[in-house]
C-alpha cells in the first residue's frame, strides 16, 4: 500500500482528465469549478487505499473514487445554498459565482454523474456499488435534515447528535472504503469490516473537527476558530457543557447561544471557558479517542496483511492528531 500523497496525486490526475466539456456550458462549468477547488480528497483516497488493502491495483477503483468525490461536492453545493454560504475553500460558492438556480441544477447533474461512473464496472460490481451508494446518499440527506432540525431545538441529546454526524459525515467515509473493497472483490465480511472502520473513524474525525473549531490554532485550522459558537451550533462540546455545568453556567451558556451578537470575541472566549471548566472539552477528547479505538479494534478481524493493518493504524493516528 502506498502513502496518502501518492493516492492524492494519482486521483487529482484522474480528476483533471474528467473535465466535462459538454453543452450547455452554463450547466457544466460550475461542475468543473467545484471539482477543481481542491480540498484534502480524503474520501477518494480512502477508496483507492482500500482497494490496495485487498491486493487490487488502485487504478481499478478510480471511477468509484471519482463517484464518491463527485457526490461529496454535489452535497457541498446544496449545503452552501441551504447555509447561504458565500465562500467554499476560500473561493466563491457556486450559487454566489453563478446563481441559485444554476447551483441547484448543476448539483442535480452531479448526482446523476456520480451514478454514471459505476457503469465502468461489471454488472455484479455495478449493482453492489449502486446499492451501497443509494443507501449512503439517502443517509447523508437524513443527516443534513437532522442538522437543520437541531438549529431550532434546545433539547438535542448526545445520542441524537452522534447519529446526525454518523449520517451526515461518517457513512460517506465508511462507504468510500467499502467501495474500494467491492472493486477488489473482497469477501462480504471484509467489506463490512472496512466500512465499520471508516464509519467509526469518520465519527472521530467529525468530533475532532468540532473540537478544533473551538480550540484549534487559527494559523493552521484553515477557517475561523469559533465559527460553530458564532453560529450557535449545538455540537458535542455544547451539549456536554450543558449536561455537566452548574445551573448558573448552564443558563449563561444557553443564553449565549440565543444571541446573534456582533462581539464574537467575547462570546467565543466565554463559551470556551465553560467548555473547559465544565469538563466538556475533556469529554470530547475522550470520545474522539473512543471512536478511534473502535475503528482500530476492527483491524484485528480484517483479513489483510499485518503491514497493511499497521498502515491503516498509522493513517488513523495521523488523522486524529491533525491540527487543521
Amino acid at each position: 500500500m502506498q502513502q496518502v500523497p501518492y493516492y492524492q496525486e494519482a486521483f487529482v490526475s484522474f480528476l483533471n482528465s474528467f473535465t466535462v466539456n459538454r453543452k450547455p456550458e452554463s450547466l457544466y462549468n460550475p461542475i468543473n469549478y467545484i471539482l477543481k477547488l481542491g480540498g484534502k480528497r480524503l474520501r477518494p483516497v480512502l477508496t483507492l487505499m482500500s482497494a490496495e488493502l485487498f491486493n487490487c491495483n488502485y487504478k481499478k477503483a478510480l471511477n468509484a473514487a471519482l463517484s464518491i468525490e463527485v457526490f461529496h461536492n454535489f452535497s457541498l453545493i446544496h449545503d452552501d445554498i441551504m447555509d447561504d454560504a458565500p465562500l467554499r475553500r476560500g473561493q466563491e460558492t457556486v450559487h454566489e459565482k453563478w446563481d441559485l438556480n444554476t447551483g441547484i441544477l448543476s448539483g442535480d447533474a452531479m448526482l446523476i454523474m456520480a451514478y454514471q461512473l459505476f457503469e465502468n464496472y461489471s454488472p455484479e460490481t455495478f449493482q453492489a456499488l449502486a446499492k451501497l451508494f443509494s443507501k449512503t446518499a439517502l443517509e447523508v440527506c437524513e443527516g443534513q435534515q437532522f442538522d437543520v432540525d437541531f438549529e431550532t431545538r434546545d433539547d438535542v441529546t448526545i445520542l441524537e447528535y452522534l447519529k446526525m454526524i454518523e449520517y451526515k459525515t461518517a457513512v460517506l467515509i465508511g462507504a468510500a472504503m467499502k467501495m474500494g473493497a467491492i472493486v477488489a472483490n473482497a469477501s462480504e465480511e471484509d467489506q463490512n469490516l472496512i466500512y465499520d472502520f471508516g464509519k467509526n473513524l469518520g465519527i472521530a474525525f467529525q468530533l475532532q473537527d468540532d473540537y478544533l473549531d473551538a480550540f484549534g490554532d487559527p494559523k493552521t485550522f484553515g477557517k475561523q476558530v469559533g465559527g460553530d459558537i458564532i453560529e450557535n451550533k449545538k455540537t458535542y462540546l455544547y451539549i456536554k457543557a450543558v449536561e455537566f455545568s452548574e445551573e448558573d453556567k448552564k443558563t449563561e451558556l444557553m443564553h449565549l447561544y440565543s444571541l446573534n451578537t456582533k462581539d464574537h470575541s467575547e462570546k467565543i472566549k466565554t463559551a470556551k471557558q465553560i467548555f473547559i471548566s465544565s469538563g466538556s472539552a475533556k469529554a470530547t477528547q475522550n470520545e474522539i479517542q473512543n471512536y478511534t479505538s473502535k475503528a482500530f479494534l476492527v483491524l484485528d478481524k480484517l483479513h489483510i496483511s499485518e503491514e497493511n493493518k499497521e498502515a491503516l493504524r498509522q493513517f488513523g493516528e495521523q488523522l486524529m492528531n491533525r491540527n487543521v
